[in-house]
């Protein structure tokens, strides 16, 4: 069988999505931007506001990367949500966005990734990876990169959210 690299990288996106599905399961609003607390022990550690959040940022990424329309990144989410920010709790619900509009955007740009992904010709992902730095380093072509995006770097921040659910009391996904 004969598989483009947007399918292959879309089948990794479409797992990933179907587990950060899974993964929102009983969270409630009041607690999505709350750390962890098992036992009452407050864990400094990302948070399901932080996940999604950080995460939603790298749709529209991928979606100018591969020359479509993106929607506009809300601007609260680059100061709470970039790669720089620090996840912080948020009892009073002040800091970050609501979950809804935070999980919203999330789906909605990556379920848009997944038909560019598909659209996209080998050619054009064999391109360059324009970041430059480091991460052209690691990942030299524009298909690499989304790999990484749509996989790897998606995956490890959900790992991140299995965890949160678990000192939250929530249990498994």
């Amino acid at each position: 069988m004969s598989r483009s690299l947007g399918f292959t990288i879309s089948d990794s996106l479409q797992l990933s999505l179907g587990y950060a599905e899974r993964l929102l399961k009983d969270v409630q609003a009041d607690q999505f931007a709350r750390f962890g607390s098992p036992g009452g022990q407050i864990v400094e550690s990302n948070h399901a506001a932080f996940v999604y959040g950080h995460l939603s940022l790298y749709g529209p990424i991928m979606l100018k990367d591969l020359g479509h329309d993106a929607p506009a990144t809300p601007d609260a989410f680059q100061d709470v949500f970039s790669k720089n920010a620090q996840c912080v709790d948020d009892p009073r619900g002040t800091i970050y966005p609501p979950m809804e509009q935070v999980t919203e955007f999330f789906f909605t740009g990556y379920r848009t990734v997944l038909e560019a992904l598909q659209a996209t010709s080998d050619e054009a992902l064999q391109q360059p990876n324009p970041l430059g730095g480091p991460m052209t380093e690691k990942f030299p072509t524009l298909g690499s990169m989304h790999a990484f995006y749509a996989g790897g770097h998606m995956m490890m921040h959900l790992g991140q959210m299995s965890a949160w659910r678990r000192m939250q009391g929530i249990g498994a996904a």
